[in-house]
């Protein structure tokens, strides 16, 4: 039987946690490989590990870029990689309606940063009793996400919730990370985390299509652990220069290892 989160506090450990997958489902054997890879990696080092991959994508530049393979499809290859390697899943929502439908398939359900405010949003996947990852939006400080704790807990005061840093908007372009947003979403209780890959997004490229520097990624993963983070989002790909989604800030899946090594050490040091 898969593992389920019963509990946050198993996340809030001395090890920091992992949310890590490709940024969509592409396909099966890719989302199985992936989860296959990083569930080893992260027995091996002892870090809780939750397969992260979205079904469908529904903040996309153009209106042809590649949104999804179908949404019961991609769920139930979420479901499978959950039931094969016996790990928590966790996928975005982004209507009211797919918050039960989406529930069926997966232990957390995310709340994209564009959609933090959406008090329908987040009360349907309140409803649900999942536990839900509320990524902080980028026009948002980090204090302020006591409202959306608020109100997923108004709903369900024994609900489980996750605050995820995505960076704040720094100019039209580009976006940069205050790492106080850590330190105050804290206060509230919460595991928070620090979403190592969209934080080097950048956004609104005259091409159409986002852009990222992932040269990044263990610059601010390691300061993350560093300033305390519960845990780590880092979308992952065998070869992300052919991804159908954020291709250009993810990190590439062999390179994965030698940062979790790294980062293990600079959480031993830190607690």
């Amino acid at each position: 039987m898969k593992l389920e989160i019963k509990n946050l506090a198993q996340y809030k450990s001395d090890n920091f946690f992992l949310m890590a997958g490709p940024c969509a489902i592409e396909n099966r054997d890719m989302a199985l490989r992936i989860g296959e890879k990083v569930k080893i990696l992260c027995e091996k080092l002892e870090i809780p590990y939750i397969f992260k991959g979205s079904y469908r994508k529904a903040n996309r530049t153009k209106a042809d870029s590649f949104t999804g393979i179908g949404d019961e499809k991609a769920l139930k290859i979420l479901a499978e990689v959950g039931t094969t390697f016996q790990i928590p899943t966790v996928t975005d929502i982004h209507e009211t309606q797919e918050a039960s439908m989406a529930a069926e398939y997966v232990d957390v359900l995310q709340i994209p940063a564009f959609l933090c405010r959406q008090t329908d949003l987040l009360e349907a996947a309140a409803r649900t009793g999942k536990v839900i990852n509320i990524k902080k939006g980028q026009f948002l400080s980090g204090a302020s996400m006591r409202f959306a704790i608020e109100k997923i807990q108004s709903v369900n005061p024994e609900i489980h919730g996750i605050l995820t840093d995505r960076g704040n908007s720094f100019g039209y372009s580009d976006l940069v990370v205050d790492y106080r947003n850590l330190v105050e979403m804290k206060a509230f209780g919460a595991p928070v985390v620090m979403d190592c890959t969209h934080s080097l997004q950048k956004p609104n490229q005259t091409s159409g299509v986002t852009g990222g520097d992932p040269r990044m990624i263990s610059t601010i993963a390691k300061a993350a652990i560093a300033v305390g983070a519960d845990g780590l989002f880092i979308e992952t790909h065998p070869e992300p220069q052919n991804a159908k989604s954020d291709g250009a800030n993810m990190l590439q899946l062999d390179q994965l290892e030698n940062l979790l090594t790294d980062l293990v050490r600079i959480r031993r040091a830190v607690i």
